[in-house]
C-alpha cells in the first residue's frame, strides 16, 4: 500500500530551512497536517525571524495542505509544551514529532567556550528531550506515536572542531534507545535519521559545487523520514542513513566477550585482538537482550 499520513498531525522543528523544510513539505504531501517550527535564527542560534516558518506554511498551503507556523525555542520547556498544545488545539491530536532543530558553534576543544558547549547541547539534545517529554503523554493516551530524531556522523564517527555538536548528536541516539523501550507497548516508534544533504549547516563546514549541492538536495533525505513517520513503519530503535538518493542503516554492535580468569593488564594485552574483534558481533536491543532475540520473542 502507498505510504499515507492522512489524518496524522506532525510537529517538525527546524522546519524553516534545509532538511527540516524538506521533511515538512514531504509529510504534508502525504497528507499530514504540520506544525512548522523554526525560530528563524542564524546558524549559531542568534536572533529570530517569523517569516522563515511562515514561508514554509505558505508552500504547504499553496500545495493544498494544512500547516501552522510556530516560532518557539526548543531549548525552552514551556515553548516545547506550547508546540505540542498548538498541534492538539488546532487539529485535535499529535501523532508525529521530528526533532530536527539545530545550530553550529564549531571550535577545537581547547578553544571551545563553555557557553558554546552548553548552547549546542541545549538546542539539539535538550530540545529533543523537551519535545518528547511533552508529546509523550499524548502518545501514551492514544497508543500511537512516531518520532524521528536527527543525528549526525559527527556523533557516530566524530568531526574535528565539533565536540559539542558530536556529543549532542550521539546523545540523541542514547535518547532514542531509551525512548524505544518506553514507547514499545504504546505503539510509539522512535528512530534516528542520519542525513547527508547540502544545507547552510553543511556548506558552512565545506564548500560544495552547484552540481554537488543538487546531488545532495535535502529533498532526497525526506522520503526516509516520511516512511518512519507512517503506520507502515513498525520498526523502532534504528539509525537510518539518508542522502544523495541512497539509504542505509548504522548500528552500534557488541562482540562476544573474552573470558579471562583473574585477568591482569598483561592478559588484556595478550588477548587484545580477540577482545576488539567484531567477528560474530551483534546488534543489541537493550542491556538484556540482542535485537534478534527481542524480535523473535515479540513474534511469538
Amino acid at each position: 500500500m502507498p505510504v499515507s499520513l492522512l489524518e496524522r498531525v506532525a510537529l517538525v522543528t527546524g522546519a524553516g530551512r534545509g532538511v527540516g523544510r524538506s521533511i515538512a513539505l514531504d509529510l504534508a504531501s502525504h497528507g499530514a497536517k504540520v506544525i512548522v517550527n523554526d525560530l528563524g535564527g542564524t546558524l549559531d542560534g542568534e536572533g529570530n525571524d517569523i517569516s522563515v516558518a511562515e514561508t514554509v506554511v505558505r508552500e504547504i498551503e499553496d500545495a493544498g495542505g494544512a500547516a501552522a507556523a510556530n516560532t518557539g525555542d526548543v531549548t525552552s520547556s514551556e515553548d516545547a509544551y506550547t508546540m505540542v498544545k498548538q498541534a492538539i488545539d488546532t487539529w485535535g491530536r499529535l501523532d508525529i514529532v521530528v526533532s530536527n532543530a539545530g545550530i553550529l558553534r564549531d571550535r577545537a576543544l581547547h578553544n571551545l567556550p563553555e557557553d558554546d558547549w552548553a548552547k549546542v547541547l541545549a538546542v539539539h539534545l535538550t530540545g529533543g528531550y523537551n519535545l518528547l517529554h511533552h508529546a509523550w503523554p499524548a502518545f501514551r493516551q492514544q497508543h500511537y506515536g512516531r518520532v524521528v530524531l536527527t543525528t549526525s556522523n559527527s556523533g557516530f564517527l566524530g568531526n574535528f572542531g565539533q565536540s559539542n555538536y558530536g556529543a549532542a548528536k550521539a546523545g540523541l541516539i542514547g535518547l532514542m534507545n531509551v525512548a524505544k523501550l518506553e514507547g514499545e507497548k504504546y505503539n510509539v516508534m522512535v528512530n534516528c535519521l542520519n542525513p547527508g544533504a547540502a544545507t547552510r549547516m553543511t556548506t558552512s563546514v565545506r564548500e560544495m559545487a552547484p552540481e554537488q549541492q543538487a546531488a545532495m538536495s535535502p529533498d532526497l533525505v525526506a522520503p526516509a523520514v516520511t516512511y518512519l513517520c507512517s503506520d507502515s513503519c513498525t520498526t523502532s530503535g534504528m539509525v537510518i542513513n539518508s542522502g544523495g538518493g541512497s539509504f542505509g542503516r548504522a548500528a552500534i554492535v557488541q562482540n562476544e566477550r573474552v573470558a579471562i580468569a583473574d585477568a591482569t593488564a598483561d592478559d588484556v594485552e595478550t588477548h587484545w585482538n580477540e577482545i576488539t574483534s567484531l567477528e560474530n558481533a551483534e546488534v543489541w536491543w537493550s542491556v538484556r537482550e540482542t535485537r534478534a532475540a527481542h524480535e523473535a520473542a515479540t513474534e511469538e
